[in-house]
């Protein structure tokens, strides 16, 4: 919950403002403003104050604790113009929540934690657990000092800059007090000894299988799970999931462990457990629930076909009675990150928030070079680039896979929505289900187009690429003559070029063979970006030479109109019903 507190009438006005856009998240605290921060700073988890930062800084100063415990806090000044982020920028949130409150008020967000001023990224808002000397290694960083990267495999991490360097595989530092000058990063699920200047990371590689009896304590469960990873010489905070068979999904004592691990239940048909492969199967649990093996086949299934059993079958061990649960752990495969993003048409405010954060997560970048022109101030220091020129788009939808597969966190970017005649068809024709994969929706190139000309696109429509460089010339012509049967509103897209100039005057026939000559045609060039230019024309009087392929042309249907020197094509076929009468 986030705590709202103001003290005059112009900080009420702005902070009603947010309460009113974000209902579920704010909770408005009146009275005297003393005792309304005191309130919240002990009731939520973040505070917006609408107040001066001088007498904000005043009024928390004797609350704070613990920067890993204290909320995170926002101040905004009365006028709403900035959103400064206070306190817990990184641990209480306040950076992320400057940046929303920034957007939601038109508010200008200052941030001035070192790591966001200079775009290297926090290693406490990786998203993973870590431990050690955080702030030596991350000064080391944005000192350039050398920092030793130590991982025992490639995990899809944000790029890191030039100083930090990888020391080889293993996740284990030199032996403490040896003499060591560089800060050391590592990245493992194993128990390891750190040194002053070392931070360990840890990914969710461990998944723990458990088998349980009904009503088996939580304790029983929990406390097998902490002594066989500790045994093992495993982190608890790698665990990623707790696995089981379907029949133990509400089991308290399972449920109950995967609460105090923090960490979700996954579970598995019976069936499906029988069919894997296990070094300890027992006649028990296939009495019990269809499996002769729960905790080192749920492991294995949820870790995937390169999942290592690190800890084979391991009972509980409580006095005085049987055994209620049993666990095994598992070792999944590192999975690397691939996002397909959109970019838009090519303005910069036609780019999402979400392509910008994928950007910047991205250790590794490929695309088009005159796209990552576009967008190479927005990348992080440190992030990799993998540009080359037209015609590979195959060749960089292979790259950009290989390079997931190989364990790092990819951006494969595209103009307008990648998946719309561009990147993510190949780069998912390529892709399996060893790597992570996710769409970031951009504005197409269509749908640019047709918010210049008016609204074209109000009924049902349908986009054409007229090139035939992948598509029989027959197969362009049965769709172009389908839409024009069913009367759909049609944008071209690749509707000409020095190669190809007969394609759209014969697209446009066949649409006239439906149409009038009076039916509106909009063509926009560059739509969205600064030499961008739209005229509006009718099936009768467009003129192909003026059109190549950076434009889009949009032909109406039998409804679309002209209407004040826009192109409009009604919900429905009312309006041309209604003038017929």
């Amino acid at each position: 919950m986030i705590g709202l507190i103001s003290a005059t009438a112009a900080g009420a006005a702005a902070r009603d403002r947010l309460a009113t856009a974000w209902p579920d998240r704010t909770r408005v605290y009146d009275g005297p403003v003393r005792e309304a921060v005191e309130r919240a700073f002990a009731e939520c988890d973040q505070l917006v104050c609408f107040l001066a930062t001088g007498a904000t800084v005043r009024l928390l100063a004797p609350l704070l604790a613990d920067k890993s415990t204290d909320p995170g806090v926002v101040c905004v000044d009365e006028a709403g113009r900035y959103a400064v982020s206070l306190l817990g920028g990184h641990g209480g949130g306040a950076n992320s929540l400057a940046t929303e409150v920034g957007s939601t008020l038109s508010a200008t967000p200052v941030i001035t934690t070192a790591t966001d001023a200079t775009g290297i990224p926090g290693l406490d808002t990786l998203g993973l657990p870590f431990e050690g000397a955080v702030a030596t290694v991350t000064r080391a960083m944005l000192d350039g000092a050398p920092v030793t990267l130590r991982a025992d495999t490639v995990w899809p991490l944000p790029p890191l800059q030039p100083n930090v360097t990888a020391g080889g595989a293993g996740g284990v530092p030199p032996t403490p007090g040896t003499v060591r000058p560089d800060a050391t990063l590592l990245v493992s699920d194993r128990v390891v000894p750190l040194g002053p200047a070392d931070v360990v990371l840890r990914p969710p590689s461990l998944v723990v299988g458990v088998g349980a009896s009904r009503g088996v304590g939580v304790d029983e469960v929990y406390g097998l799970v902490v002594d066989v990873l500790r045994d093992a010489g495993l982190s608890v905070l790698s665990v990623g999931e707790l696995a089981t068979v379907d029949a133990k999904a509400d089991e308290p004592g399972i449920v109950g462990a995967a609460a105090e691990l923090g960490v979700p239940v996954r579970t598995y048909p019976a069936d499906v457990l029988a069919s894997v492969d296990v070094p300890n199967p027992s006649d028990a649990p296939l009495a019990a629930v269809g499996t002769p093996s729960v905790a080192e086949a749920a492991a294995l299934a949820a870790a995937g076909r390169d999942g290592e059993l690190l800890v084979p079958k391991r009972k509980s061990s409580p006095q005085g009675r049987p055994a209620m649960a049993t666990c095994a752990v598992v070792r999944r495969a590192p999975r690397g990150r691939l996002a397909v993003v959109g970019l838009g048409p090519g303005a910069r405010d036609l780019v999402t928030p979400r392509a910008v954060a994928e950007l910047r997560r991205a250790s590794v970048l490929v695309g088009l070079d005159q796209y990552v022109d576009q967008i190479r101030d927005l990348l992080r220091p440190g992030t990799r680039v993998i540009e080359s020129g037209l015609g590979r788009e195959e060749e960089r939808a292979r790259t950009a896979v290989a390079e997931a597969r190989a364990g790092h966190a990819v951006a494969l970017i595209g103009s307008g929505d990648a998946g719309v005649y561009a990147m993510a068809s190949p780069a998912l024709a390529e892709a399996a289900d060893d790597i992570e994969v996710v769409g970031v929706p951009g504005v197409t190139a269509a749908l640019a187009a047709a918010a210049i000309l008016g609204a074209p696109l109000g009924h049902d429509h349908v986009s054409i690429s007229l090139s035939d460089l992948h598509t029989p010339w027959e197969v362009i012509e049965r769709r172009v003559r389908a839409a024009a049967e069913a009367d759909i509103v049609v944008t071209f897209y690749n509707p000409r070029s020095r190669g190809r100039d007969w394609q759209l005057p014969k697209a446009l026939a066949l649409l006239a063979e439906h149409r009038t000559g009076t039916t509106p045609v909009g063509v926009v060039r560059n739509a969205s970006r600064p030499d961008g230019t739209s005229h509006l024309t009718t099936l009768a009087r467009i003129d192909p030479t003026t059109v190549d392929m950076m434009t889009v042309v949009t032909v109406g249907n039998t409804a679309t109109r002209e209407i004040a020197g826009r192109m409009v094509t009604p919900r429905g076929y009312r309006w041309q019903s209604e003038g017929a009468r």
